[in-house]
């Protein structure tokens, strides 16, 4: 009881790669967990729901467009 398991270790390992390891930033990969719960929300909306939401905003639209070819 005194010594850690290996579930201890692994979830240890996996917090310090999160702050630590990948892009080095906690920001970015909240900012990549917020843009695919966006993107999974807009995926669920109707397709006429999208159709008329990018006929009204075609400007914001090609700007978010524009935006995912940078962080690409």
């Amino acid at each position: 009881m005194g010594t850690f398991s290996i579930w201890h270790w692994l979830v240890l390992l996996a917090v310090v790669m999160l702050l630590f390891g990948g892009r080095g930033k906690i920001s970015s990969v909240m900012g990549d967990v917020a843009h695919g719960i966006r993107n999974f929300r807009e995926g669920l909306k109707d397709p006429q729901e999208q159709a008329s939401l990018s006929d009204s905003k075609p400007e914001a639209a090609a700007e978010a467009q524009k935006s995912d070819e940078v962080k690409s």
